[in-house]
């Protein structure tokens, strides 16, 4: 039961990553990651019910963790091809093994080293294939970026699998929504006085003030209802006695399939042939550590 949550969470996390390439479009990093959760958060609201504080603080790091990682993601996002993204996301399974195995004492089977080292492998194509999608410095900066994302989003999922044990799936994804609505809206409201300031500097520091600049888009609902809708159905799985979170992260990280098509269909990037090889590397390792 457990497998197939988390691949209805993958599917839906694909999509997920997709609409908020399209809500960059019209507004600015930390807009968009404000207003979609906070719209989730309403959502889910009628699950907020009070709870031990030390759970609270829990979920408050928690919180904080998710928004360092959405936060850098967005603006790699936003650098960088989706494709590439999709990619560079795709490679969070690995490292949640890797310390599955330090901190938790998950034994990894010959097939499943296998898969660990394919997925390396992808990585590095993946470095030579990007080198022509944006300018060296935007791609150093954008790569930088994702490595904190990954980083801080591997250190969030470990998380998970400490504190599902005693708190309810819905009770940790509405009362972290809401933390991290609340962190998003103190980042803007640093961000915004530095922004307004540069708003008369040159066209990078104006662009800094268009990060502030709200303009609605139904694109924020998509993006919402999909993350509202991939979270539930992780920490459901989580929550099952059986679930192994390596299995897990790694289902949930085969949205990357997804991610990639909808950035070759719908945004029209290129380099499609060498990153296609790459995904298929990728997929390989992948399906050695579901299948070892």
């Amino acid at each position: 039961m457990w497998t197939l949550l988390a691949v209805g969470s993958s599917f839906l996390l694909g999509l997920y990553d997709a609409a908020k390439k399209q809500a960059l479009k019209k507004n600015g990093v930390i807009v968009v990651l404000l207003v979609a959760t906070a719209l989730s958060t309403l959502f889910v609201s009628p699950f907020l019910r009070l709870g031990p504080w030390e759970d609270h603080l829990r979920l408050a790091f928690k919180a904080l963790l998710v928004t360092a990682s959405w936060i850098s993601g967005m603006v790699g996002l936003k650098l960088l091809p989706l494709t590439t993204v999709s990619m560079l996301k795709g490679s969070r399974p690995l490292f949640v093994v890797l310390f599955s195995i330090v901190l938790y004492g998950e034994v990894l089977s010959w097939m499943q080293w296998a898969g660990v080292l394919i997925v390396l492998a992808a990585l590095y194509m993946l470095g030579r294939t990007s080198r022509g999608d944006a300018p060296a410095e935007v791609r150093k900066s954008g790569f930088i970026w994702m490595g904190i994302s990954i980083l801080t989003g591997v250190a969030s999922a470990l998380y998970d699998k400490h504190i599902m044990h005693g708190m309810e799936p819905l009770f940790v994804q509405s009362w972290t929504n809401l933390y991290i609505t609340i962190l998003l809206g103190l980042a803007l409201l640093v961000w915004r006085p530095r922004a307004a300031t540069a708003h008369q500097g040159t066209p990078f520091q104006a662009e800094r003030h268009d990060e502030i600049v709200f303009q609605w888009d139904w694109w924020l609902v998509v993006v919402a209802v999909l993350i509202t809708g991939a979270d539930a159905l992780y920490f459901f799985a989580l929550k099952q006695p059986d679930a192994l979170l390596s299995v897990v992260s790694v289902i949930r990280r085969a949205a990357v399939i997804i991610t990639f098509l909808c950035g070759a269909v719908f945004f029209k990037e290129g380099n499609l042939k060498a990153k296609g090889l790459n995904l298929a590397v990728m997929a390989a390792g992948v399906v050695l550590l579901l299948l070892g």
